[in-house]
């Protein structure tokens, strides 16, 4: 009787530990609001550079060097010619990216000035839909965790000003292949500055084509080589991250997004609203979805990304925001999205107050510049005393030198309005605003960013103050 007892407790006792067993890996299998996973919803996967020129890509039109994994993958999807940053630099576009708002309405529209409380993410919105989402690398936009919960993974380097990008895979890898679907930021820190990593030695200075509004100095060329070395850098992470998911399989079910963030850290690109700046890049893979080695110039904005992926998920549309969802154009790569795109930026704390708007289309953009009378100035990189930058070359070559003070003047001293015909003048060289054949476009852009920025809440100068 004692050993039918004991047999008997014992049989319950493993019928708990089980019932138990089933119940954690129920509730690990279920997202938010307990949404069963479906593991034929597609995982998303993100790769994201840090200040990329996307105009150094092969795929993009670059002669510098050959980024043959990311060009690989633009021959396996779809490459986005219009991708624009609503502000160009960091905590903002990833703020926007990863809220659907615009800066003024997320609160992050300086550097390193945190978003408004109360707000959700991406994690939210596709943990709601039964997805896991985690995160590697840069992850200087991940707090207040109330608002990016996401799973850290280890693996790559969250430190973008890290002088070494070492990073491994094994934790990455082990994420994706826990469950479907889950949503995976990969954050590379490449080629964010001081570009330490990589090897400069295989660019040569004097055979680099250099950015048409540059000033031909040989520091230019100098910083230039480093700076490629981590976009080559950039180019094996993507190889190596593709690898792995060919290797585990997660390739066939997982929409692979490659994302440029924002311009490079030099004069005239992070950090300002000329393209060389505000203009990205997007390739999207899908298999047997997106069709293979095609483009689109439909106009993207980085506050459009979650509603797309919420819409791919199957969720519904989220009121409120102000991005929203170009799925179609995954499919149909002819059709527009919007119909303009706009910018914005605040200049502190990065240096003095300079702030800066901006619309645009696939012809024409136009920039206010709020504070024309002042000097703009980056404190990173136009600090004249600093003999590492390439900026006292240039101020010292356009002493001598009109085509270089012309180029130099461009950054520092600004008109009021701006103009620009993309299409003939893609460099944005030739300001066109005081020509009287364009009055009534100039008038036209105006009064719609204006109107912008009154939806928007966007007070301007008084934007651009310490917070």
């Amino acid at each position: 009787m004692d050993i039918f007892i004991e047999t008997n407790n014992r049989f319950q006792s493993l019928l708990f530990v089980f019932l138990c067993a089933i119940h954690v890996q129920t509730a690990f299998a279920q997202g938010a609001n307990n949404t069963p996973h479906d593991p034929n919803k597609p995982n998303f996967l993100i790769i994201m550079a840090d200040d990329l020129d996307v105009q150094q890509l092969s795929c993009y039109g670059g002669k510098n060097l050959e980024t043959k994994h990311i060009d690989r993958l633009a021959s396996e999807g779809l490459k986005f010619n219009s991708m624009i940053a609503s502000e160009a630099m960091c905590i903002p576009t990833r703020a926007s990216l990863l809220t659907g708002l615009y800066p003024a309405r997320h609160g992050a529209y300086q550097n390193h000035k945190p978003i408004n409380k109360g707000l959700k993410s991406i994690v939210h919105y596709l943990g709601d839909l039964g997805y896991r989402v985690g995160l590697t690398g840069k992850d200087h936009m991940t707090k207040p965790k109330a608002i990016f919960p996401f799973d850290l993974i280890d693996g790559f380097e969250p430190n973008c000003v890290s002088p070494t990008d070492v990073y491994f895979l094994d934790s990455v890898q082990h994420y994706i292949t826990q469950g479907s679907p889950y949503c995976l930021f990969i954050m590379s820190n490449n080629p964010h500055a001081p570009w330490t990593v990589g090897d400069p030695s295989e660019f040569n200075p004097a055979e680099l084509k250099l950015p048409a509004h540059w000033v031909d100095t040989d520091q230019s060329r100098t910083e230039f080589r480093k700076y490629l070395a981590e976009v080559r850098r950039l180019d094996d992470q993507v190889g190596d991250v593709l690898a792995m998911l060919a290797k585990t399989g997660q390739d066939k079910n997982t929409i692979v997004i490659f994302l440029g963030e924002q311009g490079p850290q030099f004069p005239g690109g992070k950090w300002g609203l000329y393209d060389y700046g505000q203009k990205s890049g997007m390739i999207v893979r899908w298999p047997e979805k997106v069709k293979a080695k095609i483009e689109t110039d439909a106009i993207v904005q980085y506050e459009d990304i979650t509603p797309t992926l919420v819409d791919i998920a199957g969720g519904k549309t989220i009121t409120g925001l102000d991005g929203r969802s170009f799925k179609q154009v995954l499919s149909h790569p002819e059709k527009p999205h919007r119909d303009v795109a706009f910018g914005i930026h605040n200049n502190i704390p990065e240096g003095p107050a300079y702030p800066m708007r901006s619309i645009r289309d696939n012809q024409y953009k136009l920039i206010l510049n709020l504070k024309p009378e002042a000097t703009y100035s980056i404190k990173w990189m136009m600090n004249d005393k600093d003999p590492s930058l390439v900026w006292p070359t240039w101020i010292a070559e356009a002493k001598y030198d009109k085509a270089a003070a012309e180029l130099t003047n461009r950054i520092s001293h600004k008109s009021a309005i701006e103009f620009y015909d993309l299409q003939k003048d893609p460099n944005e060289l030739k300001n066109l605003a005081e020509i009287p054949a364009y009055k009534t476009l100039v008038t036209q852009y105006t009064s719609r960013l204006q109107n912008w920025m009154k939806e928007q809440g966007d007070s301007g100068v008084n934007m651009d103050t310490k917070f």
